[in-house]
C-alpha cells in the first residue's frame, strides 16, 4: 500500500521520469530487504538504522554519484512518509550527501564534428536519418531521450522551433538549427519511402522496422560513426550535447541562455561548461604566453 503510494507520489508530485522513479524503487526494494533481514520496518527507521543500511550498501557502491542516488532515495522516501502522516519526523534529515566527484564532460572539436558528420554514409538507406540525428543532437543540444520522444506535431519548421519535453514533464522551445532543418527534410522526403507502423507516423526519428527509435540505438549509431571518423575519445550522444554548450559558450553566448536551451533547472548545472572553457584558456596559456614558452626552453 505505501509503496504503491509512493510510486504516485513519486511521478505526480514530484515529476520524476519513469528512469529516476525505477532506480529509486530499485534502492526502495534494497531497504526493505535490509529492514526485513533485521525483522524491522523501514517505516519504523531510526537515523541509526538508517546510517546501519547506507554503510552496507556503500560498501558495493562505486562511486560517490550512485552513492548520493542511494541517500537522495532514501530523503525522498523519508520525506513521503512525513508527507503523508505515516511519521512524525525524518531520521534522514541528518544525513549528509557525499561530496561529488568533478567530471568533466567530453568535448568535440570542430574538427571532429566535422568528421563525424563526414562518417555518415549517405548511399545507405538510414543515412540521411544518421545525419539529422547528429545534426539534432549537435545543433539543438538534445537529450537522447528527448530526441527519441521527438514527434512531429511538436516541430514547428517554418517558425524555426520545436517543443520539447525534457525532465520531470518540463516543457521549453528549442530553436532548430539551418544545417539540422536542411538534413530532417532529406530524412523527411527519405521517410516517405519506409513503411511505418500506424501508431508511431508521428515520431520524428524511426527504425527500418518503422517504429520508434531507442536509446541504446542512438548510442550505437553515434559509436558507430565515431569509430569509423578515427575519434578516439569514448563519446555518446551526450558529447553532442556537451559540445553543443561548450561551443556555444566559447563563442560568447550567455550561460543564462545555453541554460535555458539545454533545459537545466539550475544555472548551476551549466556551470560545468565554464569550467570545461577555463581548461581550455589554461592550456592556452601554457601553450602560449612567453613567459612559458621560456621556461621550456
Amino acid at each position: 500500500m505505501i509503496r504503491k503510494q509512493y510510486h504516485i507520489y513519486l511521478k505526480l508530485e514530484r515529476g520524476l521520469s519513469e528512469n529516476t522513479i525505477l532506480a529509486y524503487e530499485q534502492d526502495l526494494d534494497k531497504l526493505y530487504a535490509h529492514f526485513q533481514e533485521r525483522e524491522k520496518k523501514p517505516e519504523e527507521a531510526t537515523l541509526d538504522d538508517l546510517q546501519d543500511f547506507i554503510y552496507t550498501q556503500f560498501d558495493s557502491a562505486s562511486n560517490s554519484r550512485s552513492q548520493s542516488r542511494i541517500i537522495s532515495g532514501i530523503h525522498s522516501f523519508y520525506r513521503f512518509l512525513l508527507y503523508e502522516h505515516y511519521r512524525d519526523d525524518d531520521p534522514s534529515e541528518l544525513i549528509e550527501m557525499p561530496r561529488k566527484e568533478k567530471h568533466l564532460p567530453e568535448v568535440l572539436s570542430l574538427e571532429e564534428i566535422d568528421a563525424l558528420v563526414q562518417s555518415v554514409d549517405l548511399s545507405k538507406a538510414e543515412g540521411h536519418r544518421n545525419r539529422a540525428i547528429i545534426e539534432m543532437l549537435y545543433g539543438s543540444g538534445l537529450r537522447v531521450s528527448e530526441l527519441v520522444e521527438l514527434k512531429l506535431s511538436d516541430m514547428y519548421r517554418e517558425e524555426g522551433y520545436m517543443l520539447i519535453h525534457g525532465k520531470g514533464s518540463k516543457e521549453r522551445l528549442v530553436p532548430i538549427s539551418p544545417e539540422a532543418e536542411k538534413w530532417f527534410q532529406y530524412w523527411m522526403q527519405e521517410r516517405c519511402h519506409w513503411s511505418i507502423k500506424p501508431e508511431y507516423a508521428d515520431y520524428a526519428f524511426l527504425n527500418r522496422r518503422g517504429t520508434a527509435l531507442t536509446r541504446a540505438m542512438i548510442f550505437t549509431i553515434i559509436r558507430q560513426l565515431a569509430s569509423v571518423a578515427g575519434i578516439r575519445k569514448t563519446i555518446s550522444p551526450h558529447t553532442l550535447r556537451h559540445s553543443f554548450a561548450t561551443h556555444l559558450l566559447q563563442n560568447g553566448a550567455d550561460l543564462l541562455i545555453i541554460q535555458q536551451l539545454l533545459g537545466h533547472e539550475s544555472v548551476t548545472t551549466t556551470e560545468i561548461y565554464t569550467h570545461v572553457d577555463i581548461q581550455d584558456l589554461r592550456k592556452a596559456i601554457l601553450l602560449h604566453h612567453p613567459s612559458n614558452q621560456l621556461s621550456s626552453k
